[in-house]
């Protein structure tokens, strides 16, 4: 399934999340915090967005809604719940 945001939306890949912690101690899935880093899959086609495709993001933590593309977890959100993009 393809999936094309609309106006000031961009389609988000959430990063994985830490499964153990810096000791060694595995984190179970019901105690992980949802990561607020992510990639960039799809922009919108308004004027305002800044991002681009594969852009490493870092995004409010309860921002979007969260959709299924091809079995992988996404987010649709709007640009302004986008606060920085992560430059290596």
């Amino acid at each position: 399934m393809k999936l094309k945001p609309l106006g000031d939306r961009v389609l988000v890949k959430r990063s994985e999340s830490e499964t153990k912690t810096k000791s060694g101690i595995f984190i179970p899935d019901t105690a992980q915090e949802k990561t607020t880093q992510g990639i960039v899959v799809a922009v919108g086609d308004d004027e305002v967005i800044t991002v681009k495709a594969k852009d490493r993001i870092l995004f409010d933590k309860y921002a979007g809604t969260e959709v299924k593309v091809d079995g992988d977890d996404h987010v649709i959100m709007r640009m302004d719940d986008i606060q920085a993009i992560i430059e290596d």
